[in-house]
């Protein structure tokens, strides 16, 4: 096993490699901006937080293009990705005009978008932000659920792959 110092210039990207070893799920979270424009982005560091009340969090970098959509009070979409779905992760881990083109998009509260062929999806106002280092934590109150079959989509070491079913 490799020991980190965090000391160097290639210690961020060294720890960036240690926290890939930790597998996660893959979601995009949408909203909208002050204009009404559709926003999302691709992250993986969402997490269940309380069953009561039902509440989820997950890790905003500042100074993001969509900061605005995720401010105290608002509405936003947590859609968890299905395996067959890596080109949509792609899709909003890049700047575009226009993330949603072409795809299959219902409306949840508020005219957020729900992105079809989601694993789960999760309706939610934001709760609380806090700001720790170069990321915001968003605290959403969960208000609707939806959820289907189907197996996720997991990123892992900087690659995409699915969950292999181990005996019991």
């Amino acid at each position: 096993m490799t020991r980190l110092d965090l000391i160097g210039d290639s210690a961020q990207r060294q720890l960036r490699d240690a926290f890939g070893r930790f597998a996660t799920g893959v979601t995009v979270i949408t909203g909208l901006l002050h204009d009404g424009r559709r926003t999302g982005l691709t992250v993986n560091s969402f997490t269940s937080l309380s069953l009561e009340p039902a509440m989820i969090l997950w890790n905003l970098r500042s100074g993001s293009p969509s900061e605005a959509a995720f401010e105290t009070g608002r509405a936003f979409a947590v859609n968890v990705l299905a395996t067959g779905q890596q080109e949509i992760s792609q899709r909003f881990c890049r700047p575009a005009e226009d993330k949603f083109a072409g795809l299959d998009v219902d409306e949840g509260i508020d005219g957020v978008p729900l992105l079809g062929g989601s694993l789960a999806a999760f309706e939610c106002r934001v709760e609380n932000t806090v700001t720790c280092g170069d990321h915001r934590i968003v605290i959403g109150r969960v208000l609707t659920a939806h959820y289907g079959d189907g197996e996720p989509l997991i990123y892992s070491q900087g690659r995409y792959c699915t969950a292999a079913g181990l005996a019991a």
